[in-house]
């Protein structure tokens, strides 16, 4: 009986079935992974949107603003536990503010926007646009947010949005965890990168991250290994 499982263990047809059924079971790992995450930050976006407009409507917006906060915290700590103190929802809340207002995500809406209007109703439509873009829905703000919440807690104290959306870019790119993200923001990455370029040549960095053209790149615009 032994000698049969060995026999079947040993198999080579059965070796190729079992790395197919492995590599489907890690990718379905991965998929429910970036589910879960791309969920998890869509949701935060939008409570921060929340916060940010019930606070707009306070009389006095800064107190009003640490209650809100207080107040919202306690209650949903007794609803859902823990991971909603006052401190993580002033994060939902910069981000919101930080993103919002993103240039590259005001982009990405507009061309959704014009890409659902005929070639007839674009003209009429363009002066509307502007008036659309803050109606962020699951689907674009999945395509635009891949990395994971505790990436954008650090990316959002980045003030200057092209060195912000050069370390997203980089870390998506190149599957930096939220440790060496740090440790290139701390080598001053895109600052030694940026030094070498003109204008055009950092908006691009900002646009599509670091392009290796040659060998003689990686010697000239090093990263921290």
């Amino acid at each position: 009986m032994k000698d049969e499982e060995n026999t079947v263990s040993d198999n080579p047809q059965n070796k190729i079935l079992f790395s197919q059924v492995v590599a489907l079971l890690q990718n379905a790992r991965q998929q429910v992974l970036r589910t879960v995450n791309s969920t998890m930050v869509y949701t935060y976006f939008e409570i921060g949107r929340m916060i940010v407009e019930e606070e707009q409507s306070g009389k006095e917006r800064a107190q009003y603003g640490k209650q809100l906060l207080k107040g919202l915290s306690e209650q949903l700590t007794i609803e859902f536990g823990k991971g909603f103190s006052a401190d993580n929802l002033e994060n939902m809340r910069k981000f919101y503010l930080a993103y919002s207002i993103s240039e590259s995500m005001t982009r990405i809406l507009q061309i959704q926007i014009f890409q659902s209007l005929t070639g007839e109703f674009k003209s009429q439509k363009a002066q509307t646009v502007n008036a659309d873009l803050n109606k962020f829905d699951y689907e674009t703000l999945s395509s635009f947010f891949k990395l994971t919440w505790t990436h954008y807690v650090f990316l959002m104290r980045i003030d200057d949005e092209k060195e912000r959306r050069f370390y997203e870019i980089e870390s998506e790119k190149y599957n930096w965890s939220v440790r060496e993200l740090k440790r290139q923001y701390d080598s001053a990455l895109y600052t030694r990168l940026a030094l070498s370029r003109d204008a055009a040549g950092v908006l691009k960095l900002s646009e599509q991250g670091q392009i290796i053209e040659k060998p003689k790149d990686l010697i000239k615009d090093p990263y921290i290994l």
